[in-house]
C-alpha cells in the first residue's frame, strides 16, 4: 500500500497591521463626518470653471425670480374689462400683432392737475406692429380729423372721451378704412409710468431743440430741457413726452410731440437691453406691468416684451403725414387717403 503524500501547504501573506497613528487619524476623520455629515469630503480649491458654474447658477436664479415677479405683478393688474377685450383681435405678439398704445389725460396720477374737470381724452395715440421680424411704430396726431362711429366727425382723441377704449379702437380701425385690425390695447398709467423709468435707472433721449414749456398739469413750474442728449428720471421723462407748447421752438407742432413720445418708447427698450439693467431686473419686472393697463395677461405680456427685445427697433420715429395742420374743422389736422395707405403699408408691411 503506497504511502500517502502530505497535503500541500499554502502560504498566506499576512495583512500589515495599521499603526496606532493611522488608526487614530481614521477615527478622527469619522468623528468629523459625524459632526458635519453634509461635508463628506473637503472642498477643492476654487477654480475658474467652478466660479463660472456658480455665476451661471446665480444668473439663472436671478432671471427666474424676475420672471416670477413679472407674472405675479401682471396677474394682479385689473385689465381693461370685457367690453374692450371683445373688440380686440388677440393675436400673439410673437406671431405678429398690432397694438394700440394710448396715453390719456385722465385727471388722476401724480402729474395731473386734479382741479381740472371734463372727460379724459387720448393724449397719445401710437400703433405698434410687433413681431420677431421687428417693431414698427406709427403715431397718429391727437388732433387728426376723422369719423367717430355713432358721433359727429371731430378730432380723433375725442373718441376716448365719448366711448372709452372700445370706441377708440373702433375709431382707429375705421380711420384706416377697416384694413387694420387692432389685436391688443395698452393704456399708459401716468401714476406708475415714472416709477418704471426710475426702476430702470432713467432713460436717455435726444432733444433736437431747447424745450421751454409753460406750466401744465402738475408741472407747476413748467419744464426746461437743453438741446442735445438728455438723461431723464421718471417724472422728467413723462414731462418730456407730454410737453404741449415749447416757447423756445414756437414752430413745433403736435408732430414733434409725437416724435418725442416715440423717443421715450425707444429709450425704454434700449434701457431694458442694457447690461446694467440686469442688476435691477427684479424691480423692473415688478414695475413694468403696473405701468400699463392692458388686455394682455402675464404670458402674453411677457411675449410682447420678448418680441420687442428680439425683434429690434423700427428705426426713426414715424408720424402720420398730414395734408395740412390746423386747417380742418376746429383747427384739426387733415390726412389724405393716400397718406393713410402709405402709413398703413409701412406699419403692417403691406
Amino acid at each position: 500500500m503506497a504511502s500517502e503524500s502530505p497535503p500541500p501547504y499554502r502560504i498566506y501573506r499576512a495583512r500589515r497591521l495599521r499603526s496606532r497613528h493611522s488608526v487614530e487619524a481614521g477615527l478622527e476623520a469619522l468623528r468629523r463626518r459625524r459632526r458635519n455629515p453634509l461635508r463628506l469630503r473637503p472642498r477643492g480649491p476654487l477654480t475658474v470653471g467652478r466660479a463660472v458654474r456658480w455665476a451661471f447658477a446665480a444668473a439663472v436664479a436671478w432671471l427666474l425670480l424676475s420672471l416670477v415677479l413679472f407674472l405675479v405683478s401682471a396677474q394682479l393688474e385689473p385689465g381693461l374689462g370685457p367690453a374692450t377685450e371683445q373688440v380686440l383681435g388677440g393675436a400673439s405678439p410673437l406671431a405678429g400683432s398690432t397694438i394700440l398704445v394710448l396715453g390719456t389725460d385722465a385727471r388722476v396720477g401724480a402729474s395731473i392737475d386734479r382741479s381740472q374737470t371734463g372727460p379724459p381724452r387720448a393724449d397719445t395715440i401710437m400703433l405698434l406692429r410687433v413681431g420677431l421680424s421687428g417693431v414698427r411704430k406709427l403715431s397718429i396726431p391727437r388732433d387728426t380729423y376723422t369719423e367717430i362711429p355713432g358721433h359727429p366727425a371731430q378730432k380723433i382723441n375725442a373718441a376716448y372721451a365719448l366711448g372709452g377704449a372700445p370706441l377708440m379702437v373702433q375709431t382707429v380701425e375705421n380711420f384706416f378704412g377697416g384694413r387694420l385690425r387692432v389685436d391688443h390695447l395698452v393704456e399708459l398709467d401716468f401714476a406708475d409710468f415714472p416709477k418704471l423709468i426710475d426702476a430702470l435707472g432713467g432713460i436717455t433721449v435726444y432733444s433736437k431743440s431747447r424745450i421751454c414749456s409753460p406750466p401744465f398739469d402738475n408741472f407747476w413750474r413748467g419744464l426746461r430741457f437743453p438741446a442735445g442728449e438728455l438723461h431723464l428720471n421718471g417724472q422728467q421723462a413723462l414731462g418730456f413726452a407730454r410737453v404741449r407748447k415749447n416757447r423756445c421752438a414756437p414752430n413745433e407742432t403736435d408732430l414733434d410731440r409725437a416724435q418725442r413720445q416715440q423717443q421715450v418708447v425707444d429709450a425704454i427698450r434700449r434701457r431694458l437691453l442694457a447690461p446694467a439693467t440686469f442688476v435691477r431686473l427684479p424691480l423692473v419686472a415688478w414695475r413694468a406691468p403696473k405701468a400699463l393697463r392692458t388686455d394682455m395677461r402675464g404670458p402674453t405680456l411677457l411675449a410682447l416684451f420678448a418680441a420687442m427685445a428680439i425683434g429690434g427697433s423700427g428705426g426713426q420715429a414715424h408720424v402720420l403725414e398730414p395734408s395740412c395742420l390746423s386747417c380742418g374743422p376746429g383747427s384739426s389736422i387733415l390726412v389724405s387717403e393716400g397718406a393713410k395707405r402709405d402709413a398703413l403699408g409701412y406699419l403692417i408691411g403691406g
